[in-house]
């Protein structure tokens, strides 16, 4: 259960990161909302999780999905470089995240 509570965690981590995004363009009010709920939740749900997961492994897990999911985000939302080379680098943190996942079983 506690790494379903972290993939959670890392989705909500991507609605925080959105919503800077969004109160950047000017939707200052549910950029707010965005990044409040989703930073509040998300770091939330990551405390929980780290009492079943090790620090090291969560923590890594975490800002892994974050860092994928943020970057998909505004390759589709928000016209950033769709580049072959960006996506092989995104590719390999999903493969990353996979093995820790693998290993810390």
């Amino acid at each position: 259960m506690a790494w379903v509570i972290l993939i959670i965690a890392g989705l909500l981590e991507v609605l925080g990161v959105n919503g800077i995004q969004r109160y950047i363009q000017g939707h200052k009010v549910s950029g707010i909302l965005f990044v409040v709920f989703g930073f509040a939740v998300s770091l939330t749900l990551l405390s929980i999780a780290m009492e079943s997961i090790p620090l090291g492994v969560a923590y890594a897990v975490w800002t892994g999905m974050g860092t994928v999911g943020s970057a998909i985000l505004g390759m589709i939302f928000y016209n950033d470089s769709k580049d072959r080379k960006r996506i092989l680098f995104l590719a390999i943190i999903v493969i990353a995240v996979i093995g820790l996942r693998v290993v810390s079983s």
